[in-house]
């Protein structure tokens, strides 16, 4: 964080300071609300949730090298005490970001924000000192976290917006105003919240509608309710995609035997060829719209085809490949799951189990619950079964309760009859299941919401090799 004094933080988030010998103390390090991740000079947000409450570590955090506590209750450490400390901490990001100075960059979407946030960060990051949102802190109280992140060198930063209503994006716009708002895509994530594709478009909207006149709207060519997002702002548009108009596409698409992406990128300055090492004909949507965010910036096609060549993934649990020494290639995606992001993976299973199948290997997609669809959750469960059998996938495990019923049953509707598909309890279930059956060549993907905890069949799978593996050298 760049420096500031307790007193003036106070002062910014209009609160009282309590056991602070000195008020010309500064924060010279990050704000965190995790006590585990505190550092010398920075400052602890306690905030009190369902199960924890941040203020019974201030001693602790202090002890550890912390500054002060932003707190919303004197907790006989030095503290800056506020009637809100979400709303603080939103006032904080606020004025930090109007002394940097730099580009801020915001990105939303309904599918890819994580994977194209990733993408954006490591291209520019070539250009000038860029921070962007770890992971998916893209909430009221992750995006401010990750502004107030940001130092004096700090010269782009990527922050990465959601929204679980209308509003949503427009608050945060207004903690960290951008210069350039990206949009990826409209789609059925979180329908059941918003009520409607249509909803969900009018919310994204709202990041479009906060940029300034002498902004630039980078808006996703291929879909239609993100490019009607055109009219809703007094921004600069910049398109981006495969349609023949768009300012930043792609051509000549096409994947590698082991189903990475490969395309030409045409910008308004040239043409470049690009080789993702991400896996799934999908990337190819996102690196369009992080091409699109460099152009904006200044780089040549040839530092952004570069650069996106040589790109890989940063967040954890995000199509995360893995070949274990048997053979076996593990695709860990479990971190989410919506019906758009769950056929995208599905896709590249296909792709990637081509080469594998014409060895006598087999493809496993390993599937669970995608929550937040509402009145869709049968139906998109349904199509998703039956597009693993379409796709050929070879063994579809479904874990879970209801709606994993429903995958299934969509793919013993579609033909999936005898062993190809089945349905599981649960996570232990699974592992027991492919730890009976997995050989050599075989390519498993697992996915689904979150809250499934599917990651355990993924790391399961892994630790099992590297438990393998140890053995046999232990038996050398």
């Amino acid at each position: 964080m760049i420096a500031l004094s307790l007193a003036e933080i106070a002062t910014v988030v209009g609160g009282q300071t309590y056991d602070i010998p000195d008020p010309q103390v500064h924060v010279t390090a990050p704000v965190v609300r995790d006590s585990r991740e505190v550092e010398p000079g920075g400052l602890f947000a306690a905030f009190v949730g369902e199960r924890v409450d941040g203020h019974d570590y201030a001693a602790q955090v202090v002890g550890a090298g912390a500054v002060a506590v932003l707190a919303s209750r004197p907790c006989g450490v030095p503290a800056i005490v506020v009637d809100d400390v979400q709303t603080a901490l939103g006032a904080l990001a606020r004025h930090v970001v109007a002394r940097l100075g730099a580009t801020l960059v915001a990105l939303t979407g309904s599918a890819g924000k994580t994977s194209t946030k990733d993408l954006i960060a490591q291209v520019i990051g070539r250009k000038a000192p860029t921070v962007w949102t770890p992971g998916s802190f893209n909430n009221e109280i992750g995006l401010p976290l990750t502004a107030l992140s940001a130092t004096d060198e700090t010269k782009f930063l990527v922050l990465e917006m959601g929204a679980r209503g209308i509003g949503h994006i427009r608050y945060l716009t207004e903690l960290t105003p951008p210069r350039i708002g990206l949009v990826l895509n409209v789609g059925t994530a979180h329908i059941g919240e918003f009520g409607g594709r249509e909803q969900i478009a009018q919310a994204k909207g709202e990041l479009v509608e906060a940029l300034p006149a002498d902004g630039a709207a980078i808006l996703n060519a291929d879909d239609p309710l993100v490019r009607a997002m055109a009219a809703r702002t007094k921004a600069r548009v910049l398109l981006f995609g495969e349609a023949e108009d768009a300012d930043v596409r792609a051509s000549n698409v096409r994947l590698t035997p082991v189903g990475q992406a490969a395309f030409t990128l045409t910008t308004p300055t040239g043409c470049g060829d690009v080789r993702l090492r991400l896996y799934g004909e999908h990337h190819v949507s996102n690196a369009l719209a992080a091409a699109a965010v460099a152009h904006e910036l200044g780089m040549s096609v040839d530092e952004i085809a570069l650069a996106l060549s040589e790109a890989g993934t940063l967040s954890r649990w995000r199509m995360e490949v893995t070949e274990r020494p048997d053979g076996v290639t593990v695709v860990n995606d479990a971190y989410n799951a919506n019906p758009e992001s769950m056929r995208a993976a599905l896709r590249a299973l296909a792709a990637m189990g081509r080469a594998a199948q014409a060895e006598g290997g087999r493809t496993w997609a390993v599937l669970g619950h995608m929550a937040e669809l509402g009145d869709d959750g049968l139906a998109e469960h349904d199509a998703v079964g039956r597009l693993a059998v379409r796709l050929n996938v070879n063994k579809l495990v479904a874990v879970g309760g209801r709606e994993a019923s429903w995958l299934q049953l969509g793919a013993y509707n579609e033909g999936s009859w005898g062993e190809e598909s089945v349905h599981v309890s649960d996570a232990q279930a699974a592992i027991d299941l492919l730890r009976s059956e997995l050989r050599p060549g075989d390519v498993v993907l697992v996915k689904a919401s979150r809250s499934v905890g599917l990651e355990r069949v993924a790391l399961a799978l892994l630790d099992d090799s590297a438990a393998s593996s140890e053995g046999q050298v232990a038996g050398r």
